[in-house]
């Protein structure tokens, strides 16, 4: 097995601890650096919630989620045995302020337990509008004082406009350090995601043509094939914009745009990350629909099944105005990046479940070969599949065989799976283990969280004022209205989908 450092001694409080997130995503993520040897050799795992459970039902319950959603659905070598012995279920009513006492004990206890003062994270696992009010009554804890040891963790969404967003980031830093502060956006633990500045910083190849001398334009789709999944309560106070753009899309822009780092200090990387959010060109809310184009999906089928329209989902208002697809132009006014566009688009019901990055670059010259051996020529372009394929490609001319001078676009590709052994962390894995390391590089800083909202209020703001006359306005199992479209083909051009690598 390989040596590494093992984090320091840790004690994690999951706030939702009985919910879906910890059952789906946590707790099979802690197992798993656990069978990796990655978690510390003293630590503790307290769930928190209002539903009844002793410890031995809260286990099992746990190894249920495990079953059904870790990447190691068997255990052979009696890891969760050993595991769930750390794991305990605290039951709490976390809107009594006495109640958060019960904390303070069982941090004392552990002190005793490890011999050591360890690590203390509360990972907030619950409702966004209960975020402040748990912040509020752990902050008079002793312990959240302790700005080298104690850690809080919060989901998205952060904020649901620039103002909320802004009053969050100042009550959590009014009882926490920023240090403390883990904002966290799982898209950034994706390995892909993380590859994109180890193919741009460490490879000769790219940085030189990684700019508007050589790059046309940058495409990004995010897609779903899922509708809103009985998820419709939130969905409405949220849309594709605030739930995908946001955070997770931006924060891919962050990626693309960067300026190289100094050193792979977290403060030195989230600076080069908020300095291509500021230079992100505002949109005024008067042209927003030359630059944004919304959608909502309407009944229809969906591989070979019936589905409903967004406004027939369960906990959706019949006449809803929610966006459900987002399409956006954004400018990077800066040296590198001046007059390329970067469109995005996500949404729900869409024909593929994909997440891509596409650098298109500018054309070559044709001039020096015959007029048929350019028939087929395509621009080169790089992309960078996030999901469900996690692979790189780069697309060139090669000579195709034969007596004549005829050029073909084929693909070099670099796939994961075939590079590794398929089994590669998964994103709340590579997370909580920097949470429990104190490495903030892949977590939104205030200033990142706020950067990105004024970004997207303007065109927020026009859509509020200027209710869609046309919703429901494309099928499911297509890739969303047709302004989307129109919205590309404007600048001649238009949007890019990969065939997947390991057709049947």
């Amino acid at each position: 097995m390989q040596n590494h450092k093992l984090p320091p001694a840790s004690l994690l409080f999951i706030f939702g601890g009985s919910g879906d997130l910890n059952y789906r995503k946590l707790s099979p993520a802690l197992y798993n650096l656990f069978i990796d040897n990655w978690m510390p050799e003293k630590f503790g795992i307290v769930g928190i919630g209002r539903t009844e459970y002793n410890d031995d039902n809260y286990r099992s319950k746990l190894y249920e989620g495990i079953k059904l959603f870790s990447r190691r659905k068997e255990d052979n070598s009696g890891h969760w045995q050993q595991f769930s012995q750390h794991v305990s279920y605290m039951k709490m009513d976390a809107e009594k302020e006495e109640e958060y006492q019960k904390i303070a004990g069982i941090v004392k206890t552990k002190e005793q337990e490890f011999g050591e003062h360890p690590n203390v994270i509360f990972y907030m696992a619950v409702a966004p509008q209960l975020v402040p009010d748990i912040a509020k009554k752990l902050g008079p804890l002793n312990i959240c004082s302790d700005t080298k040891c104690t850690r809080i963790v919060v989901e998205k969404p952060f904020g649901h406009d620039l103002a909320s967003a802004h009053e969050l980031n100042q009550l959590l830093m009014s009882m926490f350090d920023e240090t403390q502060i883990y904002r966290i956006d799982h898209y950034l633990g994706k390995e892909t995601v993380q590859n994109i500045l180890a193919l741009r910083f460490a490879n000769a190849l790219f940085e030189p043509i990684w700019n508007k001398n050589y790059i046309d334009h940058v495409q990004i789709t995010a897609a779903e094939t899922v509708g809103v999944e009985g998820r419709g309560g939130y969905y409405e106070t949220s849309g594709a914009l605030r739930d995908m753009v946001q955070n997770h899309i931006l924060q891919l822009i962050c990626m693309i745009g960067m300026e190289a780092p100094v050193s792979f200090e977290a403060d030195e990387i989230r600076n080069k990350k908020v300095a291509v959010l500021n230079a992100i060109r505002k949109i005024d809310r008067d042209d927003a629909h030359d630059f944004a184009v919304r959608g909502q999906y309407d009944e229809g089928w969906m591989k070979g099944e019936k589905v409903p329209s967004y406004r027939k989902e369960k906990s959706v208002s019949e006449n809803s105005n929610i966006d459900t697809f987002a399409a956006v132009k954004f400018y990077i006014d800066n040296w590198r990046w001046q007059d390329v566009p970067f469109y995005i688009r996500t949404g729900k019901r869409l024909h593929d479940k994909t997440t891509i990055i596409t650098l298109q670059f500018k054309p070559a010259p044709h001039f020096a070969f015959p007029e048929e051996a350019t028939e087929t020529w395509r621009p080169n372009r790089l992309t960078i599949s996030i999901q469900p394929e996690m692979d790189i490609r780069l697309r060139f001319q090669a000579k195709r065989p034969g007596q004549f001078m005829i050029l073909n676009p084929v693909d070099m590709i670099f796939n994961y799976k075939d590079a590794y052994d398929g089994n590669e962390p998964e994103a709340y894995e590579t997370l909580l283990l920097d949470v429990m390391e104190g490495n903030a590089t892949l977590f939104m800083r205030s200033d990142q969280v706020e950067a990105a909202w004024k970004i997207i209020m303007p065109i927020l703001e026009s859509w509020e004022t200027r209710p869609p006359v046309d919703f429901p306005n494309y099928a499911p199992d297509s890739w969303g209205p047709e302004d989307a479209e129109a919205l590309i083909a404007r600048d001649g051009n238009n949007w890019i989908t990969l065939p997947p690598l390991h057709q049947e």
